[in-house]
């Protein structure tokens, strides 16, 4: 076998010969979660626990990525209860990735948070860290969370967090449901 006929055989079975491109109904549904996404967030920057409530699947669960998950609509709105009221900490978080599944039923949509300890001398004021979340969509086509985590964040400077804020991209970036 010639050389050039290896070249071609190899370059038809490597694993890049065979990645999808999103389609543009891949790119719709991956821009449905990342708004979805925002204004999930939104809905705690606000303190609305009923819009909080909202977005969540009946059998979610949250700090899925934990050895303590918390599992169910109810037992989740009474675990962040506190962090929607916003009275001893502030949370922010946006999406900087989301993929969908080629069905367009499952999506994972991953980016940064920040935990603002409000407390005059709270030490560390900033912690910093990543999430991932797991949309379901409905029947009714309406994308709720299925699975939610992160991890343990690290503490922040007042520069990380201005970074942090200055990061979100409110408009779903081209190309979000590029895998």
């Amino acid at each position: 076998m010639s050389r050039m006929s290896w070249i071609a055989i190899l370059l038809v079975c490597s694993p890049g010969a065979f990645a999808a491109t999103p389609s543009s109904g891949s790119d719709k549904a991956a821009c449905e979660v990342w708004q979805r996404e925002l204004s999930f967030a939104q809905s705690v920057e606000q303190h609305d626990s009923t819009a909080f409530a909202g977005y969540l699947q009946a059998d979610a669960i949250f700090d899925a990525n934990t050895a303590k998950p918390v599992r169910g609509h109810d037992a989740i709105r009474k675990n962040w209860a506190a962090i929607i009221a916003g009275k001893s900490v502030h949370l922010g978080w946006y999406p900087q990735h989301v993929v969908v599944t080629d069905d367009g039923r499952l999506a994972n949509s991953s980016g940064a948070y920040l935990f603002e300890d409000p407390a005059p001398n709270a030490k560390p004021r900033y912690t910093i860290g990543k999430f991932s979340t797991v949309w379901r969509r409905g029947r009714d086509g309406q994308w709720r969370v299925a699975f939610d985590g992160g991890d343990e964040g690290k503490p922040a400077s007042d520069a990380e967090a201005a970074a942090f804020h200055a990061g979100r991209q409110t408009g779903c970036p081209a190309g979000a449901g590029a895998g």
